[in-house]
C-alpha cells in the first residue's frame, strides 16, 4: 500500500497596473490609489485588520516597459 498524500494548489496573482508612459512615468497620485487598493485587497484576502501593519513583503512593485505593477499572490489548496 502506498503511503502518500496529494494536493492541488491554485495560485492567484493579484495585480494593479499603473500606466507609466515615457518620458513622464507614473503620476504619484495614481500609484498611491493603486497602492491603497492593493493594500485593501491584501487585508481582505489575508484577514488583516485595518490598523494592523502589513508585513514588509506583502506587496511587490515591479517596473515594466510602460507601467508600474503592484502585486501579491494568494494560494488555495483543494
Amino acid at each position: 500500500m502506498a503511503d502518500y498524500t496529494t494536493e492541488t494548489v491554485t495560485t492567484t496573482v493579484h495585480r494593479w497596473i499603473v500606466p507609466a508612459a515615457q518620458p513622464w512615468g507614473a503620476p504619484t497620485g495614481e500609484v498611491g490609489k493603486a497602492w491603497s487598493a492593493a493594500q485593501d485587497a491584501y487585508r481582505s484576502a489575508h484577514a488583516v485588520p485595518v490598523g494592523t501593519a502589513l508585513p514588509d513583503d506583502a506587496l511587490r512593485f515591479y517596473p515594466e516597459d510602460d507601467a508600474i505593477v503592484i502585486s501579491f499572490t494568494t494560494e488555495e489548496t483543494r
